[in-house]
């Protein structure tokens, strides 16, 4: 068993949005990207909603994450793991992340999504943050290793999840 570190969050000022995962998998940690393993709909998602499609160099994506104020990272700070399946996370060696300062330097973040059931069961169970302001969402996750949706379906559902709220009032 190894024990798998996070990487440091993909924030920019005026972040509103944040997508929280697990923790990177094999390829991700091996190329020090968030997403990086070539099945993961995580970028082709981005792409459809945010013009950061993974045709583009991944320093572009994440500044194009930023500039649409979505913010990236993991639950998890630590854990032990063999392998990619968040299954194969060790529960009694998990570490999560300092949500607390996160929030703090950006009050902005208002919506939280989770990319898939571990990342929102992991943030339910070892996160203390209290964030009255911020609403969560569990998204499917973008993992090859959820093979029940294609690309397409998921899409949908980020697509309508991440969709900015239709501003207050009405014409007349």
């Amino acid at each position: 068993m190894k024990v798998v570190h996070s990487f440091e969050p993909i924030v920019g000022p005026g972040a509103t949005i944040l997508i929280l995962g697990s923790m990177p998998g094999v390829a991700s940690l091996a190329a020090q990207q968030y997403y990086a393993h070539p099945r993961n709909a995580f970028w082709p998602i981005m792409g459809t909603l945010f013009g950061a499609g993974p045709e583009l160099p991944y320093d572009e994506r994440t500044e194009r994450l930023r500039g649409h104020g979505v913010a990236v990272w993991d639950v998890l700070k630590l854990c032990t793991r063999e392998g990619s399946l968040d299954s194969a996370i060790v529960e009694s060696s998990i570490e999560a992340n300092d949500f607390g300062n996160l929030f703090a330097e950006n009050p902005g973040i208002d919506r939280v999504f989770f990319n898939g059931a571990k990342a929102a069961e992991s943030y339910r169970r070892h996160v203390r943050t209290v964030t009255p302001h911020v609403r969560f969402t569990r998204l499917p996750s973008t993992s090859p290793a959820l093979a029940t949706l294609d690309l397409a379906a998921k899409t949908l559902e980020w697509s309508n999840a991440l969709r900015p709220a239709p501003a207050s009032g009405s014409a007349g």
